[in-house]
């Protein structure tokens, strides 16, 4: 009668085998055709020379204000003519009748040549605030020295850009943004914070920012919310906008 093996070498002799397979396997090059995968296609997405993907909610596309409201949920007050969105200063801002969580933005925007006493903050200044919240500031950096954590592309007081990208007063202007909104438990915790990343006129500025917080705070800190709309900012400058689109994520 055969005696059956112990455990141990049981253990030993599958361990051989394995061994022996693996070597087998890295003797026998991998053909090309094994690492490819077909089970997922992507979905096609036109993009159109200068016009928004197709995939794209399109926010303003030049005629008017359907997709926007003021502050307060009125009409939104603000200016369109000529294919251009204009801020009228002492209205207050406007926001998105849609909420957004997870987003691929693009807006683009234009400082007035203003007076060249105004200066710092005061020259050009409004901001795209994400879920109404979160602010990338819009502000004439051209020459015009101001704190770093406030300038052009700035994460409002919490992220310095890594270049000033800004043109002159009177041009237009673009930022592309990536938007990963925050994550919060059943119960209200934080789950992961917000990231960012934004393209200043096709230029990195800010890569893969974690957002400590509300933007308009000493103390940046989370309070538990879902989507919210986007939110542009009446900061007393005739700030222009244009092409404005979104991809939800």
């Amino acid at each position: 009668m055969k005696k059956s093996l112990s455990g141990l070498a049981r253990l030993s002799l599958a361990v051989a085998v394995c061994a022996a397979a693996q070597a087998r396997a890295a003797a026998q090059p991998r053909k090309p055709a094994d690492s490819e995968v077909w089970e997922h296609v992507p979905v096609h997405v036109a993009t159109p020379p200068n016009a928004a993907p197709s995939d794209a909610v399109v926010l303003f596309d030049g005629t008017n204000l359907s997709e926007w409201e003021s502050e307060t949920g009125r009409p939104a007050p603000w200016h369109v003519a000529d294919g251009v969105l204009t801020v009228v200063p002492g209205s207050k801002g406007i926001r998105t009748k849609r909420s957004f969580c997870d987003i691929q933005l693009h807006i683009e925007w234009r400082i007035p040549n203003e007076p060249q006493s105004n200066r710092s903050q005061n020259r050009g200044n409004s901001g795209v605030f994400l879920q109404e919240r979160y602010e990338v500031q819009i502000l004439d950096s051209y020459e015009n020295p101001t704190y770093s954590n406030g300038q052009a592309a700035a994460i409002y007081k919490q992220a310095i850009p890594l270049v000033n990208a800004s043109r002159a007063p009177e041009e237009w202007q673009t930022y592309d943004i990536i938007w990963k909104a925050p994550r919060f438990s059943k119960g209200g915790g934080l789950i992961s914070p917000a990231r960012i990343t934004v393209l200043h006129n096709g230029v990195l500025v800010q890569n893969d920012i974690v957002i400590a917080g509300r933007t308009n705070a000493a103390e940046p800190s989370y309070t538990p919310h879902g989507c919210a709309p986007l939110f542009l900012q009446d900061h007393g400058s005739k700030i222009s906008f244009r092409n404005i689109w979104v991809r939800e994520l």
